[in-house]
């Protein structure tokens, strides 16, 4: 455990509050913590793994907020859930094979393509539309894609699950946010479970930033329940594209 003065610990709860509200809404929250983590002096690899710690209580508020509106019925979304769980184990143990340099480059230019589509294209709103894949064929291709994502790299994670599902399942934007949080909560316990082998997570402080997580998740969830579309485009938007600046800046240094 690395040694935190009360500032520091104040600013990665504060981090894990904000981090929460906005993953509620539009995913991305690990824009927030991961930076502030290794600010924070925790080594690369283990804020990556403290991150998911704490990013799966809000993933899990942010899901069982959700559900209790109606919104999403966890059960149903169970079984799927285990395939992201599954899939996010294997990226995380195929990070030392898979090209993850080539991966980081191509993902600035994925997520503004990401921000752009839901700017600019019209007619999204919390409507469903015709869907373009079956619920099987998305659950056996779209869900463990993302999911394996996740697991192996995490940046954006939030944002390709929601595009999966207004592109191809045909989800209104709310419905789209509701079904992504169980996936995000068990991609990030698939990655946890594969990184606490060789990372070695901060237990104690994920733990404590996960309680930030869940008051901002709750906050965050019902705000995206009250406006809809209206604020989750926008937030959407806003985190995809500081995404895509921050990684283009952390090749740059």
């Amino acid at each position: 455990m690395i040694d935190l003065s009360i500032e520091l610990l104040a600013l990665l709860l504060a981090a894990a509050f904000a981090a929460g509200f906005i993953d509620a809404i539009a995913g991305g929250g690990g824009l927030i913590t991961v930076p502030v983590l290794m600010l924070s002096g925790v080594p690369p690899v283990q804020a990556l793994a403290t991150n998911k710690v704490q990013g799966m209580f809000g993933a899990g508020t942010a899901a069982f907020a959700y559900a209790r509106n109606g919104q999403v019925d966890l059960r149903a979304q169970a079984p799927v859930a285990l395939i992201a769980f599954g899939a996010a184990v294997c990226g995380a143990l195929l990070v030392s094979v898979l090209p993850t340099d080539w991966i980081r480059m191509i993902l600035p230019v994925l997520l503004i393509g990401i921000a752009l589509f839901f700017a600019l294209r019209p007619g999204l709103s919390d409507m469903d539309r015709p869907s373009r894949l079956s619920p099987l064929m998305f659950h056996a291709t779209a869900v463990p894609l993302v999911a394996g994502y996740d697991g192996l790299l995490g940046p954006g994670a939030g944002s390709f699950y929601m595009l999966a599902f207004v592109m191809l399942g045909g989800f209104g934007i709310l419905k789209a946010t509701a079904h992504t949080k169980l996936l995000n909560f068990a991609s990030n316990a698939g990655g946890l479970a594969a990184f606490a082998v060789v990372a070695q997570p901060l237990w104690a402080l994920g733990l404590a930033m996960g309680g930030m997580q869940i008051i901002g998740a709750r906050l965050g969830a019902g705000m995206a329940m009250k406006q809809g579309a209206r604020v989750i485009k926008p937030l959407l938007v806003l985190t995809s594209l500081s995404l895509a600046l921050k990684l283009l800046w952390d090749f740059s240094i």
